[in-house]
């Protein structure tokens, strides 16, 4: 990246294949996946469903589509769901929870800290009643890491807590793992230590991993058989996908790799802080900052080449493969100079 060079923290979704992910691309074994499923694809599949610690896998265009067929197969029309205030399904999904999956969505409050809520708090909003007039609260949905919390982790002790409390309710889990690879790099756990006592998964390779485009629903053979109808239904079947799913593959070799984005996320939240910005000490590849002025904020750093976006309130930065430590101390070389 030359020294004129926007420098995009806005998103980990923004980083482009590289030469390795390409040909592996090209070289794909592929066939119609709604035919007779693609060889990648499967492959691809049955990598995530083994490092999840799930019986069976399925491939969709995106988290939003993937956390979609999970709710769509989880709740019946009206059913409440209870998920994290802010979490990814109540806020950036279009209402699609309610639009089309049918569910009353319920936020918890943050009572454990930033992104988690607590078993206890579960356990006292879901309400559990007979009465055929009330709302019946049937789902859990959890996120890990927490986006809207500036990446905040569930570790696998409040995880397993509130995946307990679910079952003594009766209430079935989705995990919406986005960035659940994120969460496993840094707390040195693999990936499935953090989906005990789930229903179904959903994770992304196109956001930290840097595949161009794919997530992963997850669970049981019977669940996932499901939603592979219902990934039909919202036009979600493909053909030849094992273009995307070799990038898919190539994508999962990088989950130790994450580490150096949360390296640089603390470096670039260090470098901040000397400069008097109010930041919280990112615990994976974002870091939230608390400013004046979310707007005018982000305009003066566009103005200099370094470009964020809002997140709740606050400016949000996000790390990822295609930005290194050089860039980090450039993009603050660039916000001293101006006096940002």
């Amino acid at each position: 990246m030359t020294n004129s060079a926007p420098i995009d923290l806005r998103s980990d979704t923004v980083t482009r294949p590289d030469d390795r992910m390409r040909a592996a691309m090209a070289a794909a074994e592929v066939g119609d996946d709604v035919l007779d499923r693609d060889p990648t694809m499967r492959a691809l599949e049955e990598r995530v469903a083994d490092l999840l610690g799930t019986a069976s896998a399925l491939w969709v265009p995106s988290g939003t589509m993937g956390n979609l067929i999970a709710l769509m197969l989880h709740l019946q029309r009206g059913d409440r769901f209870l998920a994290p205030h802010g979490a990814h399904v109540l806020n950036h999904e279009l209402g699609s929870a309610a639009w089309l999956a049918g569910g009353m969505p319920d936020p918890l409050d943050w009572d454990a800290g930033p992104g988690r809520p607590t078993a206890e708090a579960v356990r006292a909003q879901a309400r559990i009643t007979t009465a055929y007039d009330a709302l019946h609260t049937t789902l859990l949905c959890l996120e890990n890491t927490h986006n809207g919390a500036g990446g905040a982790i569930v570790p696998p002790h409040e995880h397993a807590q509130l995946a307990a409390a679910a079952k003594e309710l009766g209430l079935k889990v989705h995990l919406d793992g986005a960035r659940l690879w994120n969460a496993s790099a840094a707390l040195g756990v693999p990936p499935k230590a953090l989906t005990v006592g789930v229903d179904s998964v959903q994770v992304c390779l196109s956001k930290g991993l840097g595949a161009p485009v794919g997530s992963v629903l997850a669970g049981e053979a019977e669940f996932i058989t499901a939603g592979r109808r219902v990934r039909k239904m919202l036009g979600g079947g493909v053909r030849q996908g094992g273009v995307v799913a070799a990038a898919g593959l190539a994508a999962l070799d990088r989950i130790d790799s994450l580490g150096e984005d949360h390296d640089n996320a603390r470096l670039l939240a260090d470098g901040l802080a000397e400069r008097g910005w109010q930041v919280a000490t990112p615990q994976t590849n974002m870091l939230l900052a608390a400013v004046p002025d979310v707007q005018l904020t982000l305009q003066r750093l566009t103005s200099v080449g370094v470009l964020a976006v809002p997140m709740s309130g606050q400016v949000r930065f996000v790390l990822h493969r295609d930005v290194s430590e050089a860039d980090v101390e450039e993009a603050l070389r660039r916000i001293g100079q101006a006096g940002i």
